[in-house]
């Protein structure tokens, strides 16, 4: 895909098509994180933090904690 780099007020901007922004699950407002690579400039979607209830809004309650061996000492540890 060839785009060119335009004048956009005091910046410089590039369009991408629908059909890459679409593939990319990109919105208009999304937050996006720009890092230069060399002579490459790399965008990733930065994706919000959720919030605990968010988080917890698929968990049961049915989680029992076990205990493992995880093999004997192999050093100073004190057990």
């Amino acid at each position: 895909m060839m785009t060119k780099l335009q004048r956009w007020g005091n910046s410089q901007a590039i369009r991408l098509p629908k059909a890459l922004l679409d593939g990319m699950q990109l919105r208009e407002n999304d937050d996006l994180d720009v890092v230069k690579d060399g002579d490459r400039i790399i965008i990733k979607k930065v994706w919000p933090s959720l919030s605990y209830k968010e988080r917890m809004q698929g968990y049961s309650g049915n989680y029992k904690s076990a205990e493992w061996d995880t093999g004997y000492p192999q050093g100073r540890e004190i057990l």
